[in-house]
């Protein structure tokens, strides 16, 4: 199968956003950074949840099973606090754990945050489905996105046949930070 669109879910992890005591930022930056990124068609489901594990899982298998989101990004929930929950979230839910995408956000985190070291991304796969989180910062998300954006599109071909383009000028220069 070679599918030409494809389908991105943007789930933002956030009690207080989830609640509406502050407006989502991680969210819209995710969804800006993709919309630069992106070249071909694609369509987007997002939402808004709170720090609950189980509610986690539940969306990410509802992006996964039923809403058939080829990419699902997360932002929040990935810092040392006890209500940082999405990792354990996305290994309960993935068959597969890619430990490089997790390697390769801390190291270019690194560079400029000495305490990105406390972030805890990861990514895997659901199904035919690649899960990334992301932490919950607009520049630490373009500085992650922009690290391992360039395997996304090989990825997704592996899965399930996906052919997208990307503006590589873009993700190049956002690698580059």
């Amino acid at each position: 199968m070679n599918k030409t669109k494809i389908k991105v879910g943007f789930i933002t992890i956030s009690d207080r956003a989830a609640r509406g005591e502050y407006d989502d930022i991680g969210g819209p930056a995710m969804q800006e950074w993709i919309g630069h990124a992106i070249l071909s068609p694609f369509e987007e489901e997002t939402i808004i949840i709170e720090d609950e594990q189980s509610l986690i899982e539940q969306t990410m298998v509802d992006f996964v099973d039923n809403k058939k989101c080829n990419l699902i990004l997360t932002t929040g929930g990935t810092g040392p606090t006890t209500r940082d929950v999405t990792p354990e979230a996305t290994h309960s839910v993935c068959e597969r754990i890619f430990d490089g995408f997790a390697e390769q956000m801390r190291k270019v985190s690194l560079r400029t945050v000495p305490t990105a070291i406390l972030s805890r991304q990861t990514a895997g796969t659901r199904d035919k489905s690649l899960i990334i989180n992301l932490p919950g910062k607009p520049a630490a998300i373009a500085v992650c996105l922009g690290s391992i954006f360039l395997a996304v599109p090989k990825c997704l071909e592996l899965l399930d046949g996906s052919n997208i383009q990307i503006d590589l000028d873009f993700v190049e220069r956002k690698f580059e930070l």
